[in-house]
């Protein structure tokens, strides 16, 4: 199993390098590993200070992560963090990321990678974040006797871990030190195959999102000259153009009811237009827009990445995008605020979303009359969308903790001040 596992990702490296050419994410993932382990290892050859080694896949799972990182090195000033992503929409966003002393792409899994890395990095502790279970770099871990921890975890059944196949899976989940689960159920899950090293500490997210929603925002003249009226915000983020057939009949025919901002998932021309033909004439991309103008459009286009979270703190109501595709996004971050949530009908793998929609806090769509339907009754009586603002803020806070729960593990069984 081990060799075909080999060949697979042998396979997969060859394929993006096939691709690079025409897609351009592809094309970010082979030009960032090229001469990496050189790199790595030239940027490490000095250091002497005792290093910690983050993974995160992409930049959904940084933010889950942030929070243990900030919070392992307010401990551990003297250390030194080294972040890894595997996926060029994380590392690309956080490659210059103030909190982390080294920050590099993962190195494909093989054994030899994995074996050259650890040479450079020599971690005392390695956390990988909610998922990425790389078995090369876990095996050398291991033989290192290196602490090496998942957090943020989450398990469903029908993973190859469950199956009665999946023998070189669970051998791989075996070689962590201790899993940290979003919930019971995943711990039921690991031990019923003999994974026992496993606890529920909760989502780091939700640490991250009640901290943002509770430290002073920064200054964003723009953003409130457009909100600065009586009319209610309605925040629509990490859109994708799946997400827009459900979204235009709600903007036009609230048009001169609401402010609308919104964030697509991937910026560029194409998506930008798509949103531009949804409601013509009533649109300012937030590039182009001025103060003095600014609050004469109706929807607000957000034509850069890294606002996202501190938009909610404007808006009365929510859209969250992905889940008319592959997956919902992050939910938590207009939660923290209170925000009645929208979104698609793809959600039910993301517990905090099930939990939202199970409190009547969120409402999952179909189609552009069930978006309307839905949204109707709150905008028209304060009292219910005030009614949800107050269960959604006590469910977030609530959930908070995780972090805290982890850091007292490590203290006490793995890392010393």
């Amino acid at each position: 199993m081990v060799f075909l596992y080999s060949i697979a990702l042998h396979l997969y490296g060859l394929l993006l390098q096939l691709v690079a050419p025409l897609v351009p994410k592809a094309a970010q993932w082979v030009e960032g590993r090229r001469g990496l382990l050189v790199r790595i290892q030239q940027a490490l050859h000095a250091e002497t200070a005792p290093i910690v080694w983050f993974h995160c896949a992409s930049l959904g799972e940084f933010e889950q992560g942030r929070p243990v990182m900030e919070a392992y090195m307010a401990r551990h000033p003297h250390h030194r963090l080294v972040l890894t992503f595997f996926s060029p929409s994380g590392y690309e966003i956080r490659k210059n990321w103030s909190g982390a002393d080294y920050v590099f792409y993962l190195p494909l899994d093989t054994a030899e990678n994995a074996r050259l890395f650890l040479a450079a990095v020599k971690p005392r502790l390695a956390v990988f974040v909610k998922y990425e279970f790389w078995y090369h770099f876990l095996t050398e871990l291991e033989r290192r006797q290196v602490p090496t921890i998942c957090v943020s975890a989450i398990f469903r059944p029908e993973q190859s871990f469950f199956r009665p196949w999946g023998g070189f899976f669970r051998r791989t989940l075996g070689r962590f030190t201790h899993i940290f689960t979003q919930n019971a159920s995943s711990v039921e899950l690991l031990r019923a195959v003999g994974l026992t090293r496993a606890s529920v500490a909760g989502d780091t997210r939700f640490d991250t999102v009640v901290r943002t929603a509770s430290v002073p925002p920064k200054p964003l003249p723009l953003i409130e000259a457009f909100t600065d009226d009586w009319s209610p915000v309605f925040i629509i983020g990490s859109s994708w153009p799946e997400d827009l057939p459900a979204l235009t009949p709600l903007f036009r025919q609230y048009a001169d009811h609401l402010r609308f901002v919104v964030a697509p998932h991937e910026i560029n021309e194409t998506n930008l237009r798509l949103v531009e033909e949804a409601l013509p004439g009533k649109v300012v991309r937030f590039s182009r827009a001025h103060l003095a103008t600014v609050a004469e459009a109706r929807l607000l286009l957000i034509d850069n990445v890294g606002m996202l979270s501190q938009l909610y703190r404007f808006g009365h109501f929510a859209y969250v995008g992905g889940a008319f595709g592959k997956g919902l996004h992050n939910t938590l971050e207009a939660a923290a605020f209170g925000l009645p949530l929208f979104f698609g009908p793809t959600y039910h793998k993301f517990q905090e979303a099930q939990d939202l929609v199970d409190l009547g806090c969120a409402f999952p769509i179909k189609t552009a009359d069930e978006l309307l339907t839905a949204f109707g009754p709150l905008y028209h009586r304060e009292e219910a969308r005030l009614a949800v603002q107050d269960i959604s803020l006590d469910y977030v806070h609530d959930h908070s903790g995780a972090t805290g729960k982890i850091m007292s593990w490590l203290e006490r069984d793995v890392v010393q001040p």
